[in-house]
């Protein structure tokens, strides 16, 4: 009897030792299944020392062995290694680094102490055409698969999420992988920086300053940041080369450039020499529209009469069809031209108002008197804010050139002067609580005058004359370093930031206004102006170093900061950072958002115009000598004769037994009206008619 007992609970020790840590999975339960690997054999439990060997190993497997360090089905270096460098390089094979991490555990999945469950079960029975190199998927890590993965592996994914994953995930509470714990991305919901990093950085702050936190080194003079506004919380980089690079929702640079025009851009690398690229701004709908609105100077048809150093040029592009992360550079639209003498104070940004109106923000170009009368009519837009309507179904020549004026060109109707008196306007900002709410508050720093570097703060509205009318906010003294735009903060990562707009000045120095809680402040104004304190590198980690160049904003309305070396002969030393305050708790959940990967261009006209281009409304305008709804219907003039069909613009397929440009001549030596051939001719030059069209078609 008693070796009846110990054999019971010698069964019951071997059964439990089989079963123990069989599963971490979503919900944490324990498989009742006995392990096997994937050929059927029993797993091995690995000692202390040959975990130690296999983990310190250089040989490539040790991935494997530091997901299942104590029961594997791969117990030596060249099982692991195998396991990894096996595997059908049609789906195994990729550039991205979070792609590759995400494959490199999938891989692992023939190591699981539990892999006989995850690549056969009955679901896959029933899917004989399914890819064997995938085990069963868990749900939560599926979906992490299909949006990190989708645009790097396209052979693989060709379905939506949902049908992915019910496809290769799992459909039970049954074992799935992974089947280990792993360590949660910080970066999969939006674009912060982990909440382990800053709370390292908080326990070192002792003090009420912000952190300007690396994001991006080895820039080209950076000058811009923008978002798209498409849910996907890309950051677009402008470098003033004319090269525009984009970083995904995880702050990772994509290797292609979104746009690329540096051999049309002219552009300086001289101090004060402000020609190049200068702003970016997507159409308020570009997530259906693809268009996207550039501003660049340049040297190429110098249509102007008389004197002039360069054309500020603002033109019209669409996102690629096949590529949302690349501009389809053949759908170019020049909008607007204007011939400028110097080489300061050029301003040329965009940005669009809540109504989807684009505007146009010009500097005063340093002209001058002497210039006004050589060059008459210059000073018409200069000193701007131009306001143009974009969303327009005329395809009508869009607009005549105004020959009154030679120094400025323009494809559309004349702008409307939204306000003037501008002189060296250094970015503005829309305010997008306040664009919300279905108002408009934009908010400018500019020069105090034409030929001085004291700055102010301009609130322009429509019909503003800021020549003459006062500022909203007079700058202090800044040693002689011009004003550069900022943002009002709206974002959610910092409460005692937000609404106050963050600019700063060339020289490096970070500053805030904002507006006095009371109607009436001490000194009567209605903003206060403060330092923005910037911790050191000890207690930051990193530092904002050179002089600011620029700021930008994501989608959730984070502030970051573009900054160069001082010394401009070191070309790739811009940097980008992001502004954080380091007293902040974990991140909120509601300063979370779902990363929405981007679309493809799949709008009716996008997809049909063919001989014209899409306005943003989604009309097909057609180019010269073609019509129909999607511009695929040729025009002939004079119209074809004789029963010719018009296959090309001014290009007729004629008849049997006629020629010419319009068909008009009969090769018979008969006028038109006079053949009476027979029925049979008639219907053999018909039918060979036919054949001849019917292989052109095709």
């Amino acid at each position: 009897m008693k070796h009846l007992q110990f054999v019971l609970v010698l069964a019951i020790a071997v059964n439990v030792w089989e079963c123990g840590d069989a599963k971490f999975g979503e919900r944490g339960e324990m498989s009742p299944r006995r392990r096997r690997c994937y050929d059927g054999s029993l797993p091995k439990r690995l000692k202390k020392r040959e975990r130690k060997l296999l983990l310190d190993g250089s040989s490539g497997g040790e991935v494997c062995h530091r997901l299942y360090p104590r029961v594997s089905c791969c117990p030596t270096r060249r099982a692991a290694y195998q396991i990894l460098h096996r595997r059908d390089p049609r789906i195994f094979s990729t550039n991205n680094t979070e792609c590759g991490r995400l494959l490199e555990e999938i891989k692992c999945a023939r190591c699981s102490p539990n892999a006989q469950v995850l690549f056969h079960s009955l679901d896959m029975d029933k899917m004989p055409h399914r890819e064997p190199d995938l085990p069963r998927l868990c749900q939560n890590f599926c979906r992490e698969f299909y949006y990190t993965c989708r645009g790097h592996i396209p052979e693989l994914f060709q379905a939506d999420v949902d049908e992915f994953c019910q496809y290769y995930g799992r459909r039970d509470a049954s074992l799935c992988f992974p089947d280990f714990q792993r360590k949660q991305s910080h970066h999969q919901d939006s674009n912060y920086l982990g909440d382990e990093k800053i709370e390292e950085i908080s326990r070192k702050h002792k003090h009420n300053c912000y952190c300007a936190q690396e994001v991006l080194s080895g820039l080209r003079q950076p000058v811009a940041v923008v978002h798209c506004g498409d849910g996907s919380q890309r950051l677009f980089v402008l470098e003033r080369e004319g090269i525009v690079r984009i970083l995904n929702h995880n702050l990772e640079l994509i290797k292609e450039p979104f746009l690329d025009i540096h051999k049309i851009v002219q552009s300086g690398l001289k101090g004060g020499d402000e020609r190049g690229l200068l702003s970016l701004a997507f159409h308020p709908n570009y997530k259906k529209n693809g268009k996207l609105y550039v501003s660049y100077t340049t040297n190429q048809e110098r249509w102007a009469i008389g004197p002039h150093d360069h054309i500020l040029r603002v033109v019209e592009y669409t996102v690629s069809r096949k590529n949302p992360n690349q501009v389809d550079t053949r759908t170019v639209r020049v909008l607007m031209e204007v011939a400028e003498l110097h080489r300061k104070h050029l301003g040329g940004q965009l940005l669009f108002s809540p109504d989807g109106l684009l505007h146009i923000i010009l500097g005063d170009g340093m002209i001058t008197l002497d210039d006004m009368e050589e060059m008459d009519g210059l000073s018409d837009f200069t000193g701007s804010v131009l306001r143009v309507d974009i969303d327009t179904d005329s395809c009508a020549s869009p607009y005549s050139i105004p020959r009154s004026n030679p120094y400025f060109n323009s494809t559309n109707q004349p702008p409307e002067i939204f306000a003037h008196g501008l002189h060296d306007p250094g970015r503005c900002a829309v305010d997008r609580l306040q664009s919300d709410n279905g108002s408009l508050v934009i908010l400018c720093t500019d020069a105090s005058g034409r030929n001085t570097t004291a700055g102010r703060i301009l609130e322009i509205t429509k019909g503003g004359d800021y020549e003459n009318e006062p500022s909203a906010y007079d700058l202090h003294s800044s040693g002689g370093a011009p004003p550069v735009g900022g943002f009002i903060y709206r974002g959610c990562q910092s409460r005692r930031l937000y609404g106050s707009y963050v600019f700063g000045d060339k020289n490096g120095n970070l500053r805030i206004l904002q507006k006095s809680t009371s109607s009436t402040s001490a000194s009567g104004e209605e903003w206060q102006e403060k330092a923005l304190c910037l911790g050191s590198a000890d207690s930051c980690g990193t530092m904002l170093v050179g002089h600011i160049l620029g700021f930008g904003e994501d989608e959730l309305g984070e502030v970051y900061i573009l900054a160069s070396s001082k010394s401009m002969v070191q070309s790739h030393s811009g940097k980008l950072y992001k502004l954080v305050d380091p007293k902040r708790p974990y991140t909120p959940k509601e300063c979370q958002h779902q990363v929405e990967p981007p679309e493809l261009l799949m709008t009716a006209c996008s997809r049909h115009c063919k001989n014209g281009r899409c306005t943003p409304t989604g009309k097909c305008c057609c180019n010269p000598s073609w019509e129909g709804q999607f511009c695929r219907v040729a025009k002939c003039e004079p119209a074809c004769r004789n029963g010719g069909v018009c296959v090309e613009p001014n290009k007729c397929l004629c008849k049997s037994g006629y020629s010419g440009n319009q068909c008009e001549k009969s090769e018979r030596g008969m006028p038109n009206d006079q053949e009476n051939g027979g029925i049979v001719d008639h219907i053999i030059d018909m039918t060979s008619y036919l054949l001849d069209l019917t292989k052109y078609v095709v």
